[in-house]
Parts: structure tokens; sequence; C-alpha cells
């Protein structure tokens, strides 16, 4: 009876690529795939793997939703290029969206809700915001058919700016009305980690999380070339970036790699910029390379994929 039941077990084993039924679902639903997307009935929505791609500077994207506290940027209307539209990583109670007083819309990453489809999501609450008075708008259902974001924006990059807190929250609110918000923006600021954008790369921010700091830096390339990529670079001891940084392995989330490096106390970010200038340098350079990798290689490729965690 037991060899039957191993060999059942057996052959239920998810494919490789494929999900299991009692893994967590990957579209960050937290409930087991069996349970979400693959169920008998479906999701309210299919699952996109790589859900920002085509948006603007996708990498800072993905960053500003899973890895940043606080930061805005400019979005450019297709329809509409004077209309102020402002992409934040958090906005108040988690809102999805807001609409100023003045008219201006900003639509939040970091959201409750999740139907599958995160770009389809910001896109539904946009279109709400844009014919919406004053006010917090958001989703209570399924988004249905519709535009997603990339098909409502243009431009080729955004311009991001990392605050050091929340208090771009009320920079437009009369004196008179802080007083009302000031416990939620200091709740809101204790949490935020203090984080910088690397200027001299695209996508890369460190923060101090208080214990140490680290460099966490979203890359746009396929998984499996990036992963040879950053074996080769391992292999020779080109993956430290400062003195005392050691490269600990990485998040995966809205099918991109964010390679993650544990700096020494005090680093600061401007230490970093040239040191991961030249990274990038050396990681372009081993993207270009054809050849097999070597045994050395290869064992650093696969202890660099045990050391990946999935977010999204």
């Amino acid at each position: 009876m037991a060899k039957k039941s191993r060999t059942k077990a057996r052959d239920q084993q998810p494919s490789p690529g494929e999900v299991g039924p009692r893994q967590p679902c990957p579209c960050g639903s937290g409930r087991r795939y069996k349970a979400c997307h693959g169920s008998a009935d479906g999701a309210p929505a299919p699952y996109v793997g790589r859900p920002f791609e085509g948006l603007p500077s996708e990498c800072d994207v993905v960053a500003m939703r899973e890895l940043v506290p606080a930061a805005t940027a400019p979005l450019t209307l297709s329809d509409d290029p004077d209309r102020v539209v402002q992409l934040c990583t958090l906005l108040p109670m988690a809102a999805p969206a807001m609409v100023r007083d003045s008219g201006e819309i900003w639509l939040g990453l970091q959201v409750q809700h999740n139907f599958g489809d995160p770009a389809r999501d910001l896109g539904a609450v946009l279109s709400k915001a844009l014919t919406a008075d004053a006010g917090i708008v958001g989703l209570t259902d399924p988004p249905g058919e519709g535009p997603r974001l990339q098909d409502l924006v243009t431009g080729d990059r955004l311009a991001v700016t990392v605050h050091d807190g929340f208090d771009f929250w009320i920079g437009d609110v009369e004196e008179s009305e802080r007083a009302s918000m000031a416990a939620a923006l200091e709740q809101a600021n204790s949490s935020a980690m203090p984080t910088a954008r690397l200027t001299t790369v695209e996508a890369a921010y460190w923060t101090d999380v208080g214990t140490k700091e680290h460099l966490r830096w979203v890359m746009p390339e396929p998984e499996d070339q990036l992963l040879d990529a950053l074996a080769r670079l391992h292999a020779q001891g080109k993956d430290v970036l400062v003195e005392g940084s050691r490269f600990v392995g990485m998040f995966r989330a809205h099918g991109l790699l964010t390679p993650v490096w544990d700096l020494p106390l005090g680093t600061g970010r401007e230490p970093l910029e040239e040191p991961a200038e030249r990274f990038a340098a050396d990681l372009a350079a081993a993207l270009a390379e054809t050849a097999d990798l070597t045994t050395e290689e290869r064992a650093a490729r696969s202890g660099l994929a045990n050391r990946q965690v999935t977010i999204r």
C-alpha cells in the first residue's frame, strides 16, 4: 500500500515550470494554487507572469511596488498629457487611487486587492479616477475587460523620486487639515526604512533596515540568461561591490529577478555608485558570453538558483 501511495504521489508531482496544487499561487494571493488559479472554477482573471512589461521603467515600477517604502514618479497619459498623474508606492489606507482637490490623480502601487494582473487593476483604477470627483477611488470587484496601465500612458522612462517618508501625502493639504492626518502620517513614517536610488545604474536601491544595509537591484534580463551571467561573475569574484559586501541571493517578483547584496553598516549610497556602474559593465560582458559554463560556474549557478525567493 505504501509503495502504491508513493508511486501515486510521484505521478502527481508538477512538471518543471508548473505549479503544484498545494504550492502558493504565483499570483500572490496567498492561497494555494488549487484554491486560486488552479481551481476548477478558475480565478477572476488570468495570472500574468510579467504584468509591468512595456511600462516605462518596468524595473523601477516593480521596485516601487515591492521594495521601496516611499517614492513617486509622474506618468504621462497618452490621451491627456497635461493631466497630472502621480504613480506612488503607497497611499493613505493603501488606497488604489486618490483624486486630489487640485485634480491631480495619485495612483497607488502597494494595495490590498489582487485580481491576477496588477497592470490591468491599475488601468481600471486610473480609468475610474479620470472621471471621478475628489476622493478615494478603488476596486471592489474584478476589473473585467479593459485597458491595462500600459495602454493609457506613454514615455520611455520614469523620473523616480525616493522620499524620506510620506510627508508628500500632505504637500497640498491646508495647514488646518494636517492635524487630523498627523497620527496616520507618523505611523507610516515610522515604518519607512531609509532608502535611496542609485544614480549610475537603473533600478538599484540602497536601504538601511537597522541591523544591516542592502542593495536590491531589479534587472530586466530573462532569468536563465541572467543566472548564467551572475554565475560567471560570482565564479570570478566580480560580484563583491565594496569591502565586506556579499551577494546573498535574489528576489523574484512580477517576472523579474532582483539580486540582493548585504552591506556593512555605514556603507550608504554614495560608495556604491562607482562599483555598481563597474558591475553593470561586467554583467553586460557576461551576458554577451556564449561559451558553456565551466564546472565552477555551473556550481555557482546552482547555488544562486537555490537562493531565490519569489515575492509575486
